[in-house]
Order: structure tokens, then sequence, then C-alpha cells
């Protein structure tokens, strides 16, 4: 089969393009948001074929994966025909929650609407539509954990801008029990946006080869995003057997069971936890090996890509 997605999610788009397909990324002389084409900071198989929109319409395709409401458009001028399509969302909806309308609900014909959590399926208004729930699943890094740092990892894009959704207003708290390392883009100038000494708060902007070796070597993963689909950083620090702190929205209380880490959204618990573990490497190293099993059977590759296999060959039944 040969399918039709854009470069939106970097590390979702990974896991997907290990299955059995060609996949077809458009790409673009500015290599823009519509035309990103393939990965330059993921490993990406050879099955990832990078085409300009003129020759997609020549391009056979079989299927298309949507995830943005403009690209059903861009399919229409650009094959010139409408192919079985579903519609992938990745977001927990913003706006007027739980009222928010979907946009495959503005969409011709029956589009299947992909969930990658129940918690975004509960939360959408899709109006009726086929809707279905494929969780997340992990290219596994393996077990790199050594938390040889007594340090917290946090993995987060843009907190100064993004602010109370992505928990950046709760670091003083927890750089006040641990030091911090936080990864991700734009994190330059963090610790002083926060009045925090660099030494409390460090940030660090990694390609994404470098990023699981350099967070396993953190004592553990701290995850302070109130609102979120659910962080696939989460899922990967429990992949490298990461003890992992999180606070209790959306989809963590379900992805963290318990025994593999503390999730609550009481700030006294979260912060007696990151100090518990750093204080105490073993418990650390239990309750990682504990995150990594659980993470395995929910959030492995194998279960993901047979999930989407029966979907993918309902719709073009």
């Amino acid at each position: 089969m040969r399918i039709l997605i854009w470069h939106v999610h970097g590390s979702w788009t990974t896991a997907f393009v290990q299955g059995p397909h060609t996949y077809i990324v458009p790409v673009t002389p500015d290599r823009g948001p519509d035309g990103l084409g393939r990965a330059r900071t993921f490993d990406w198989p050879e099955s990832v074929i990078e085409l300009p929109p003129e020759r997609l319409r020549d391009a056979g395709i079989d299927l298309v994966v949507l995830q943005r409401p403009h690209e059903y458009e861009l399919v229409r001028q650009w094959l010139g025909r409408c192919p079985p399509m579903v519609y992938l969302e990745h977001n927990a909806p913003h706006g007027d929650v739980p009222d928010t309308r979907h946009p495959v609900a503005e969409l011709p014909g029956d589009v299947p609407l992909v969930h990658v959590t129940h918690f975004n399926r509960l939360m959408w208004d899709a109006e009726g539509a086929e809707t279905v729930v494929i969780e997340h699943g992990i290219v596994d890094p393996g077990p790199l954990w050594t938390g040889e740092l007594p340090h917290a990892a946090v993995v987060v894009n843009e907190p100064i801008r993004r602010g109370r959704t992505t928990g950046t207003d709760l670091l003083p708290a927890f750089a006040r029990a641990v030091p911090l390392d936080v990864f991700g883009m734009r994190t330059d100038g963090l610790a002083g946006h926060l009045g925090l000494p660099p030494g409390r708060c460090r940030s660090h902007e990694l390609v994404q080869r470098e990023l699981h070796t350099t967070m396993a070597r953190r004592r553990l993963y701290l995850h302070p995003i109130r609102w979120t689909s659910l962080g696939l950083s989460l899922l990967e620090a429990m992949h490298l057997a990461m003890p992992v702190v999180a606070l209790a929205t959306t989809e963590a209380t379900e992805a963290v069971p318990p025994g593999a880490g503390v999730v609550s959204n009481r700030i006294d618990v979260l912060t007696d936890a990151v100090r518990d573990f750093v204080a105490d490497p073993l418990l650390a190293r239990a309750v990682g090996e504990r995150a990594r099993a659980a993470a395995l059977t929910r959030y492995g590759l194998s279960r993901f890509l047979d999930d989407w296999e029966r979907l993918l060959k309902e719709v073009t039944r």
C-alpha cells in the first residue's frame, strides 16, 4: 500500500513508518509545514519517500492519513481525486472543552477519526463520525537508564511561550527539590525566566538520536504538563527504564500504572517523589524497571502496527 502522510509529528511518525507499506511524505522547496519531507533528526526507513506536490498525482496513492483540517483540500488539489482517508488526531482539544467540535465533522464523506488516547476521544465532539482509538507505539530505545546524575529530566518544547499548558510555572517548586535538566526546543533562558539559578535548571537542545542516552543518565523523568494528549517523551522515558513522576492529568493515570512511578495532582506528593528517587538509586532502578515493563506491554511497537494494519485494511476494503 502507498500511504500519503505529512511530516507533522516526528516521534509518532517514526513509529508509524515502521510498518510494511510505502510512505509518501510531501516535500516543498522551503521545507515548510506542508512539505517538510523526510525527517532529519529521526531514523526513518527507506520505505519513506519524499515527493514534491506536482508528482503526487501520479504516485499511485492508495490511502491518505490526514492530520490537519486543510490537508483535505491539499489532497484534492495535489492528487485530483480523494482516495480513502483517515483523520489522525494527535491532540487534546483546546477552547470550549468539553464542547470542542472536531474538524472531521466538517469533512465531506465518511472519514474515520483516529484518536491516540481514550481521553481525547472522550473530550472531542466528533458529532457522530466513526471514531477509533489506536494508542501510541514506541520504537524501543532499550533499557538505557543509568541514573548516574541525581537530576530530574524534563522534556518540553517552548516552555516559556506555552507557560501553564506545559506546567512551566511548576518548575521552580521542583527545582527547589532537585536539579532539573530541561530538554526541548526553545528552552534557552528558562532559568532566568523562572528566576532560578542556572545550576537548578539547565536547558538543553539535542537532536532526537542523542536525547534518549542523555535523558537516561538522569535519575528520573518529570512530566509536569497540565494539558497534553499524552507526551511521547513520558512513554519513551518509561521504555528507557526511568522512574517517572507526573501530573495526574489527561491520559497520564492510564499510562503510568501503580508501581511504575508517582502520579498525582498534589505538588507536595510529587516533590517528595522526586526527592525520594534522587536519594535512593535502588528505588529508582526498581520503579524504572516496572515502568519499562508496563510501557512495553501497553505501548509496544508490534501492537501499535497491528492495530493500524487492521484499520487500514478496513478503510481500503
